[in-house]
């Protein structure tokens, strides 16, 4: 399995930013094809205390990465990844992983 990870930063308009991704950028991603799962984070302390370097997380899974290459290349994603950088592109960075999985004992 695969994953495209989004990490935010501090938005400077908390509100715009949050109606913005649930109004308009969800409904986008959730057009893109191949997605298995989906997670998103909000994230509210860090180790140590203080502040986290993020604000929040979402998570993309795929079955292999031909899969989330298709998705990457497909219509769904190009306005997704339009809509991302007109609202999100100096808080987000964008990054692909393997995922490794095991349960709790």
């Amino acid at each position: 399995m695969v994953k495209l990870v989004a990490l935010y930063k501090q938005p400077v308009d908390v509100t715009a930013f949050e109606e913005h991704y649930a109004n308009v950028h969800l409904p986008l991603i959730e057009r893109v094809p191949n997605v298995i799962k989906t997670s998103l984070t909000r994230f509210w302390g860090a180790a140590g205390g203080g502040e986290p370097p993020y604000y929040l997380m979402y998570e993309m899974y795929f079955q292999d990465k031909e899969a989330l290459d298709a998705a990457m290349a497909s219509p769904e994603n190009r306005a997704a990844g339009r809509d991302l950088m007109s609202f999100a592109r100096d808080i987000v960075t964008v990054m692909f992983a393997d995922v490794y999985e095991s349960e709790a004992k």
